[in-house]
């Protein structure tokens, strides 16, 4: 699916749906804009995505996965990243205020507990917060990374200490997560004593987010996404590769064959790492 073909399937509400002919969601809707703003945007096309994303924030600052759902989720982040001017000055610092708010679970005394029983729990004295998929629950390297991203941008509007810092516990959350294998997983590096893969996607994200970040270990985690990027069967996890590795200033070539996307979300991701590798980077610009 090409630049043309996304605009094509935008829906008569002004968001976009994961594959033709679907409801909107906030996701491809978000990618979509984003992918146009690094591109030849439509303007019309792009005043509609910004409308069905003011539409469907909720009261308290963030964003359902789609309009049906009730609650604010980690997607919050997303439209966080977009320009303030288009989707707005006031729904964009709701957004950031939201995503202040947001720890994970294993911040609590009892999940500490449960950790320490399940032989799950970190040698660390003080455990970092990340960002929960959903409010109240455990924290994970993607919402962590996509908060982190949205945070920095939102200090290119108003510098806060408190965003510094939540940030930082953010990048150190990512950090005590480095899997062995030097990549990151969904979660927690090791679980009930057992070395835990990393994944493409996971480590691309991850990368993104610890851009301003120097430690050997990032030696490790570079080397980790630069091998991924060349054994990739998921246009998905290669596109996040590729922006990870290129804000840490490397370009990342894919395998020999190319890859099939098989949503907006993979189309879009692709286009916005094509956009990275000839230097515009969206994510970190």
């Amino acid at each position: 699916m090409d630049f043309a073909s996304i605009l094509s399937i935008q829906n008569h509400d002004g968001g976009w749906p994961y594959r033709k002919g679907g409801s909107s969601w906030t996701e491809p809707t978000t990618l979509a804009l984003l992918m146009q703003s690094v591109s030849d945007a439509n303007a019309a096309s792009m005043e509609r995505g910004f409308a069905w994303l003011r539409a469907a924030q909720r009261p308290d600052g963030g964003w359902p996965p789609a309009p049906a759902v009730a609650h604010s989720t980690w997607v919050t982040a997303l439209p966080a990243l977009l320009p303030q001017d288009g989707l707005g000055i006031s729904p964009h610092a709701k957004a950031v205020q939201w995503l202040m708010k947001q720890t994970g679970r294993e911040s609590s005394f009892t999940q500490k507990v449960r950790d320490e029983l399940m032989g799950s729990a970190t040698d660390l004295p003080q455990p970092r917060d990340g960002w929960p998929f959903f409010p109240g629950a455990t924290a994970w390297v993607q919402p962590t990374a996509m908060s982190i991203l949205a945070l920095e941008k939102a200090q290119r509007y108003e510098v806060v200490k408190a965003v510094e810092e939540r940030i930082e516990n953010g990048r150190q959350f990512l950090m005590d997560r480095i899997c062995s294998d030097g990549g990151w997983n969904y979660g927690r590096s090791r679980v009930l004593g057992i070395e835990a893969p990393s994944y493409p996607e996971t480590t691309g994200q991850a990368l993104l987010a610890l851009r301003r970040v120097r430690s050997p270990n990032l030696d490790k985690a570079v080397a980790t996404a630069k091998e991924y990027a060349r054994q990739c069967q998921s246009a998905e996890g290669l596109s996040w590769l590729q922006l990870g590795l290129q804000a840490h200033g490397i370009t990342a070539s894919g395998p020999a064959r190319e890859l099939p996307c098989r949503s907006l979300v993979d189309s879009a991701l692709y286009i916005l790492a094509c956009c990275a590798l000839n230097g515009k980077n969206v994510f970190v610009e």
